[in-house]
Formats: C-alpha cells, structure tokens, sequence
C-alpha cells in the first residue's frame, strides 16, 4: 500500500481538485510526477544546516581528530613513555591549540592514512604526506609544512649514478608511500618488495632480504642516529616532496584555516624551531 504523508495528501487533494477537466491517465501522470518532486525536497530539508561545514563540527565537538604516524621517526613515533611524539604530532597538536579544541591523535599507516581521511575516521591527516595528482582527486592539501627528500639507501659500495643501476635491485618500500610511486615511475625493471608499514619496510633490509630500501632522509638520518656504525648509504635521491596536510573534500573553511596557522608559523619562525628539533635543519622555504 502507497503511504502518503500529510503534505503529499494535500498536493493530490488539490490535483484533484483542479484537474477534473483532464483525463484519468493525464491526473495519474501528475500526481506521480508531483510524488517524486515532494520526495526529493523532503530529502533536501532533511539535511543539517550545517552538515557539510566540518570546522563548524570540530568546534562544537570541541577535538579534532588527526591521522598521525607512530611508525616513521622523526614525523612520529612512540617515545619511551609510550607516548606518540614527533614533528607530525607536534604539527598536529599546533593546530589544535589554534583552533581551541582537544587533539584526539588516531595512529595509520600509509596504506589507510587517506582512506581514514575520506570515510570521515579523522578530520585532518598529519602523516609526512606528500602531493600527488592521484591524491588530490580524493582529498585536498593544505601548503606545505615541512621539507622531506625521499630516497634510495643500501650498503656502502659501489655508487649509483643513474636509475638504470636499480634495474634487477631488489628494494623495500611501504605499500602506498610516495616512494612506492616514485619507484614504479623512476626504476620500473627494479625488483620491489612491498610492506604494509615503514618499520616492516626497514627492517626487511636490516635482515637482508633486501638489498636496498626506499624511504625519506629524515628516516635514514634517524636510522643512522641510533646505530652509527650501520653500513648504510644514500643511493640515490627519488623526489623532493615536501610534507601537506590531507583535508577532507569540499572543506573550504577548514582549509583555509589550516592554511592560516601554517603561514602563522611560518612567519614567526615556529616551523623552522619545529623542523630543527626534529630533522636538524630548518624548514627553509616551503611552496604554496
């Protein structure tokens, strides 16, 4: 049996008012046509105000929750009291000061770090996250926050002077990074393992069963930090991509927020004293 709300009632008792002069199959036709119409805009007045406005939501909820690494020092990584620590989360808990909201810090991996952004898990992915045209098709990116040179390392040994020398090499890298797509790109005949997380990803080429591994320098460099007498060298620099912040789609208010406290501390040097804490160098100059 049809069901018919009250105001879907009042359209047909007026249909059928007016329409007496029209035939049976004409009426019919109207009054399904006028159903369907009243569906619609039932559902377009049902949508909240404000449902797509997500910065309106953080601040009435009071937190924002932030993709963040735990896995890939110095961008983030748990401290010996347990504890997330890092550029990514020092970032992330930046803007939570700026917006006068709690931090809520939700640990991915590379593989699911957009995906939790684009299923609305978090609002914000602060994930040493880089710019790609494959990317920016589901997510949008704030300006860049920090400066990250992704690279080849291996053994000390004989040098590697073009791509062509990674042909046949067998290299690890974690599923879904920027230097798994730079590896495809830039050394396609080389023998990639892929791994679903960067200390996974590590140590495949710790125990040899890779010869190399693709990762960013700030890695390599906090790798070679904590065992100075690891054979380990640069083989060759794959990119420079600096690090974005991941913004939900359509977020235009958000975005635009996010973009004002980074270019806040720019200015006052706070992303330069970030970046010298946790990468040894400053921040330098970063693109728009």
């Amino acid at each position: 049996m049809e069901r018919r709300t009250p105001c879907t009632q009042g359209v047909l008792a007026i249909l059928n008012f007016s329409t007496t002069a029209l035939t049976k199959d004409v009426k019919m036709k109207i009054k399904k046509w006028m159903i369907g119409a009243l569906g619609v805009l039932s559902c377009i007045a049902a949508l909240p105000a404000n449902a797509a406005d997500l910065l309106d939501e953080i601040t009435n909820r009071g937190t924002i929750r932030v993709a963040i690494p735990t896995d890939y020092p110095p961008f983030g990584f748990v401290g010996p009291d347990m504890k997330a620590q890092g550029l990514d989360v020092e970032m992330a808990n930046l803007i939570g000061a700026k917006l006068g909201v709690k931090v809520e810090l939700v640990p991915v991996t590379a593989p699911n770090r957009v995906p939790y952004l684009q299923t609305g898990k978090t609002d914000l992915t602060i994930s040493s996250l880089g710019k790609t045209a494959e990317r920016s098709q589901v997510i949008d990116f704030s300006i860049a926050y920090s400066p990250f040179f992704d690279a080849i390392f291996g053994a000390k040994g004989p040098k590697t002077k073009s791509y062509d020398d990674l042909d046949g090499k067998v290299i690890a890298v974690t599923r879904g990074s920027m230097q798994d797509q730079e590896l495809q790109q830039l050394a396609p005949k080389a023998v990639v393992k892929r791994y679903e997380d960067n200390n996974s990803t590590i140590s495949a080429f710790l125990s040899g069963q890779t010869e190399m591994f693709a990762s960013g320098t700030p890695v390599a460099a906090a790798l070679t930090q904590r065992n100075p007498k690891l054979d380990m060298e640069l083989k060759i620099v794959l990119a420079n991509a600096p690090c974005y912040v991941g913004v939900r789609k359509d977020q235009p208010k958000l975005l635009a927020k996010v973009n004002d406290i980074i270019r806040e501390a720019k200015k006052s040097g706070k992303l330069d004293e970030m970046s010298q804490h946790w990468m040894g160098a400053p921040a330098g100059d970063l693109p728009e």
